[in-house]
Order: C-alpha cells, then structure tokens, then sequence
C-alpha cells in the first residue's frame, strides 16, 4: 500500500487499520505541538469520530498513536477535549505563584531612595520609606510604606533592582590611636559630644583637608565641619561655627587625646560654655566608638578616600553646613540601641527596627527636651526646618551638590 504523508487525514477506516497492521517505522514530522495538535483535529473532523462504532474509534485512536507518536492516554485525552469543545488546543500552562505586591515601579522608587541615602541598612531605608508616605505625604510610597525589613533586601536582589543600579563597595579600615581620660556620662542629657578628626589624604607630597566630625552622644545629632589643616588659626573658627550649629546647650566635649584639641585655645573656648573636657581611657576603645563609626559611615562614605587639596575647605565647609548636616539630622534614620544586661552581666545590644530614627525625631523624644535648646531655638523653628522636604528629597539635594563639588575638587570632566 502506498500512502502519501501530507494527505493522512483523509484516510478511510479500512486504509488506516492496513496502517496500523503494517510493520514499518512511521516518522512524522510536524512543526511543534501545534501543528501535531492540528493534525488530530483534522483527522477526528474527517472520519467523522462522534458516529463511529467502538470498534471503528479505536482504529481511529491506534492510528493517531503510531502516525504521531503520542501516548495513548495522552491521545485519549485529546479526543476527550475535542468532543468537548471540537478544538484540539495546547494548554496554557498553569502554574502557582504568590501574588506579587510591589511592582517595577516600587523597586525603581527603592533604588532611588538607596542611591540617595548612599545604600542604608534595611531598619534604616524601611523608616525613610515609612516616613515619605505617613511625614510627608508622598503617596509614591504608599505599598513602599509598610515593606518588611527582609525583603528590602529581597527586592534588592532582584533582577529590577539590579537593572537600576549596581553598588560594589570595600569596607577599609582605619587605624585609630586612642589615648587615655574618662568617659562622660551624659545620663539621658543631649550636649555630650563625642569629636574626632578625617584626613583626606596627601597627594603628590601635599597634604590634604581635613574634616572635624562632631556627634552628640544620646541624640546621634552630627556636624561635620571642613579645615585646611588642624593647626589652631584654621581649626578654631570652624569648631566654633559647628557648636553653633547644635540647637541644645553643649555640656560635654569628648575627643581621642590627640593633639589638636589639646591646647588652651580649645579649653578656653569650651569654658565660655561651661562644657566638661574629657578624653579617651587607654584599652577602652569603645569610649569614642561612637565618633569613630560615623567617621566610616557618614563621612568616608560619602566623601570617599582620594585626596583633596587642602585649598577646598572653605568649599567643603560651606556644603556641610547648608546641606549635609541638615540632611543628616533631619532624614537620616539612624539606629538607637536597645541594651539588655545578661545574667553573667554581660551587655547585649539590639537594633530594633522601630528604633530606627532621626537625630531630630531621637531629640524630641526625650522628656522635657525644650529645656535643653539654646537661647533663640525654638520647637516651632526645628520642626519647620524639619517638614521643608521629604527625606529623599533633601539626599537627592544634597547628592547633587556634592557631586559637583567632588567634581570641581578632583578634576573630573
């Protein structure tokens, strides 16, 4: 018997039962499932199936089996489909999948927000987007607002966020000398200040500025300040102007020993505040940690380690104080510890994520807190300074200065 490929649907019952009996390999080639599912359709349409007997329908189904190659469940379940609907169809897939709650446009929001921040811990960007939506009304971040700590990081990993931005960064360290005093106990009081010196390094044998970084012990409330060296008649003015920059009463200064802050000018200049004069204790490197950590996270972060000619203080200065200390009182979570004495009396710290707040919302928090501003400051003027822009706003702000500037300072095109 002779049959030609292209023409099996229009076989008769006794041409495909001859088929069937006969012993030669059959290949049929067809051009995916579709074409296969085609081709059954058109043979259950030819014969026609429904008004065949048992015994001609199983002819019908033996045929399809060896010209396809299918199995015969499967087979069956095709003509079961077709008598059903009369279209023999591929199945979309139907697979489970967990609703999805942010969207590409959330991630991109989140990205934004990181890149702002320079890439806060999870706690710490969780507040920020918290805050955009229920401070400052953005409804942008409305499904962002009530995100989960772990998958900030989830949505970090994704391929979305990865199309937006990639972050490779090396933590370096730095070796700190700390000398030996006292530590201040400020008991709960703002206006103890922990205080420590950058260097930006030296380039081609000259030496770099400087940057004085002051943080308050219970609030976290921090102003950077920027000098050409560290001798008395630059350092001086410019620590002068950061103490002027805190709203509450200084009533503790706090460094690591080191000899710019240790002369008489710095005293006196501290005794016109009534402010206490401490320095580190030696093989107590956690007197100053607090300084020292802010040091990396703040300042390293977001100024870098390449050298900067000294001859751009006066610039920096000016950036720290109308848009980096503001940014970094007023939107920038930071994380408040939550201290447990174990039973061996060993102290054990947690960050909670509900402790996760800015230095002015850590300031206002306090009992009584009023009492401690300084003459002219009011609760009225900080809580204005606070609600002119949201927190991404003020770091896109900032970022955008400081970026010209590390541009203009480093020679870049």
């Amino acid at each position: 018997m002779t049959i030609t490929m292209q023409n099996l649907e229009r076989l008769n019952l006794a041409e495909m039962q001859e088929f069937i009996e006969g012993s030669g390999r059959v290949d049929f080639i067809a051009d995916g499932r579709e074409a296969v599912y085609g081709f059954i359709e058109r043979v259950l349409k030819a014969q026609p199936y429904r008004r065949l007997s048992k015994g001609q329908k199983g002819v019908v189904r033996r045929f399809l089996v060896k010209v396809t190659g299918l199995s015969r469940a499967q087979v069956t379940r095709l003509i079961a489909g077709w008598r059903r609907t009369r279209r023999v169809k591929v199945k979309a897939p139907c697979r489970r999948r967990f609703a999805r709650r942010y969207t590409d446009q959330d991630i991109v929001l989140l990205a934004t927000v990181d890149a702002a921040h320079e890439d806060l811990s999870g706690p710490a960007v969780r507040r920020i987007l918290e805050r955009e939506y229920a401070f400052f009304g953005n409804a942008d971040y409305q499904r962002l607002a009530g995100i989960s700590v772990s998958h900030i990081y989830n949505l970090r990993g994704s391929e979305a966020y990865r199309d937006q931005r990639v972050w490779v960064h090396h933590t370096q360290a730095r070796q700190v000398s700390i000398g030996e005093r006292c530590k201040p106990d400020p008991q709960g009081r703002p206006g103890y200040l922990r205080v420590d010196t950058v260097h930006q390094g030296n380039q081609d044998g000259k030496p770099g500025l400087y940057h004085i970084n002051a943080v308050d012990t219970v609030t976290q409330w921090q102003v950077v300040g920027c000098v050409e060296t560290i001798s008395e008649r630059h350092l001086l003015p410019v620590l002068e102007a950061m103490l002027h920059q805190f709203p509450f009463r200084i009533l503790g200064f706090h460094y690591d020993n080191g000899s710019e802050f240790l002369n008489r000018q710095v005293a006196k200049l501290l005794n016109k505040l009534l402010a206490e004069f401490t320095k580190s204790r030696a093989y107590r490197t956690t007197d100053n940690a607090l300084v020292e950590g802010k040091n990396g996270a703040v300042v390293r972060k977001h100024i870098g380690y390449g050298a900067i000619d000294a001859q751009h203080a006066e610039a920096f200065q000016k950036f720290y104080t109308a848009y980096f200390n503001p940014y970094l009182n007023y939107h920038r979570p930071c994380g408040f510890a939550t201290v447990k004495v174990l039973a061996r009396g060993k102290r054990k710290r947690t960050y909670p994520a509900k402790d996760y707040r800015t230095p002015y919302e850590e300031l206002v928090s306090l009992p009584d807190w009023e009492q401690y501003l300084k003459e002219g400051i009011t609760a009225a003027l900080l809580d204005r300074q606070a609600r002119r822009m949201s927190d991404t706003e003020a770091a896109q702000r900032m970022q955008r200065v400081k970026l010209a500037l590390l541009k203009k300072c480093r020679g870049m095109k």
